[in-house]
């Protein structure tokens, strides 16, 4: 062991319950102090009761009553929050209907089908006119065959 970095070490330390019992243990403390012991512990006795250490149970249920009140508050602005939000979507929709119903005119089924074959061919003739401008062909690779005489 090094020396100088350890705490001191008391091989005969009085340990007192609050039952009243006492005991010596070694410890680096020369006296300690708790509050049960295996002289009142209720699993070394055999007894049923509750032991409740400064109000632990009491702590835990405000505890969970304080997150309750919190959660419900997070549920409440959530529900505000959605209302508003309803509303305005409520309010925009009102505003644009006039002007899309005007804007839109429906064209029959053969009149779109009709567009958008007359696009897509556009776009395949400006793709083929783009590529054949940007690369110059190139001479074949391939040998020609060579005939066996």
């Amino acid at each position: 062991m090094k020396r100088g970095i350890h705490p001191e070490y008391y091989p005969d330390a009085k340990v007192t319950c609050s039952c009243g019992n006492t005991f010596t243990v070694g410890s680096t403390k020369k006296v300690v102090r708790t509050d049960i012991c295996s002289a009142c512990h209720p699993f070394f006795t055999g007894e049923q009761r509750l032991v409740d250490t400064a109000g632990q149970v009491e702590r835990f249920i405000r505890r969970l009553e304080k997150r309750e009140e919190i959660k419900a508050e997070e549920r409440a602005r959530l529900e505000a929050e959605r209302e508003e939000a309803e509303a305005e979507e409520v309010e925009e929709k009102a505003s644009e209907k006039p002007e899309a119903a005007r804007k839109k005119v429906k064209k029959p089924a053969a009149e779109k089908k009709a567009a958008g074959k007359a696009s897509r061919e556009q776009s395949a003739q400006k793709a083929s006119k783009e590529s054949s401008a940007e690369k110059p062909k190139k001479a074949s690779r391939r040998a020609s065959p060579k005939s066996t005489e």
